[in-house]
């Protein structure tokens, strides 16, 4: 078990139960990190009791130090803040749950720091996964997925004492709220209607990408990077009932499965206790009565956030960082009802087709391919 925790993106979704797991486990917590919730980040500190605090921007990080005058608490705020929330000497773990492009640089910081990490922010790995895991390797920094899937994967891969041996990774992807709808059916969704995810409470960003598949085909990207995998050997199945997380397929056809009820806090808790395992208060998967369990093709037709997922993961390179910048932006823009349902894949479609793409990059260039996504969606987005 970790000795101390940095949770960067404590106020969101994931953040908020990696507090709740470690609070129950009685591990202490050194910084925390959020964008605009100064409420929330006040609750967090009192409870807590960090040594720093960090906002997104210097206004926010003084509306926190006013509301937090009374405790020995540093406030920071912006990338500095993060970089330092992520580096800090007494924190052994950092869990990376902030949302978006702003995560990536810190868990950097946090590898050459040589932390375990909890990745909970897909963009990373999307991004710059190839350059992500050559850091890990030669700082020696261990990444454990927080993510339900890849989380799955990596319990399955336990007893793997070679990678050689794994045919191929199966991803389990819930359908959405939108399985067995056609595209016709689709146009005019409403953001409420996306919102409504069948079976996990999530952020709003993640709730949409579902919606889409992007995240399945984000997940789809990651996976490679963790496990070092091509394409060809990672798929996806539609799983509505959301009980088997993910599977791994070895060479003989064995195929190992985990199961475990939709609640976020197992695999908080495992990037927090692995190797060992205690108890959890999530609910306990009952195999009697949770139904049967079916498995079904992903309609890339309906949805092509999916193939456009794909085809960034065959490119490689920058390809991955254009496809997350530009779908956060046009998701943002779907979520503030600026565009529609299938204005999301069409966006990304033009950035994809737009910026420029590079073999090999560095992070200076994939930073760079994230600019211009986000800046084609906003000049496109009207169009």
């Amino acid at each position: 078990m970790v000795n101390c925790i940095s949770v960067l993106g404590s106020t969101g979704s994931i953040g908020r139960q990696t507090l709740d797991v470690a609070q129950r486990l009685g591990i202490p917590v050194c910084a925390l990190t959020a964008g605009s919730n100064v409420e929330r980040m006040e609750e967090q500190c009192r409870a807590f009791l960090p040594r720093l605090a960090v906002m997104a921007t210097e206004e926010l990080a003084q509306a926190l130090a006013d509301r937090l005058e009374d405790l020995p608490i540093q406030v920071l705020s912006g990338k500095e803040g993060l970089l330092a929330a992520a580096t800090m000497e007494e924190a052994d773990t950092v869990i990376t749950a902030v949302v978006g492009m702003v995560g990536l640089e810190p868990t950097l910081a946090a590898i050459r720091a040589k932390k375990r990490i909890g990745l909970a922010n897909k963009e990373t790995l999307v991004c710059a996964g190839e350059l992500v895991m050559a850091e890990a390797a030669r700082w020696g920094a261990e990444i454990i997925p927080v993510d339900s899937e890849h989380s799955a994967i990596f319990q399955c891969l336990a007893g793997c004492r070679d990678m050689a041996q794994v045919r191929r990774l199966i991803l389990t992807c819930s359908g959405g709220p939108f399985f067995g709808k056609t595209r016709e059916e689709l146009k005019y969704v409403t953001r409420a209607d996306a919102l409504r995810h069948p079976n996990w409470k999530m952020g709003a960003k993640i709730t949409i990408d579902c919606a889409t598949l992007m995240n399945k085909g984000l997940e789809v990207i990651e996976a490679m990077r963790l496990y070092g995998l091509p394409l060809e050997q990672v798929s996806v199945v539609i799983h509505r009932q959301s009980v088997v997380h993910s599977l791994v397929e070895y060479t003989d056809g064995a195929v190992l499965a985990q199961l475990g009820s939709p609640d976020m806090r197992l695999p908080i808790q495992l990037a927090l206790t692995w190797p060992d395992r205690t108890a959890c208060p999530a609910p306990e998967l009952d195999l009697l009565t949770c139904g049967p369990l079916s498995f079904d093709k992903p309609d890339v037709e309906t949805f092509p956030c999916l193939s456009l997922a794909m085809e960034a993961a065959r490119a490689g390179g920058t390809a991955g960082a254009v496809l997350s910048g530009a779908n956060e932006v046009a998701v943002g823009l779907y979520l503030l009802d600026q565009i529609g349902f299938y204005d999301i894949p069409a966006l990304v479609r033009r950035a994809m087709d737009k910026v420029p793409f590079v073999a090999g990059p560095d992070l200076g260039q994939i930073l760079e391919a994230d600019r211009l996504a986000r800046e084609s969606v906003c000049q496109n987005a009207g169009g």
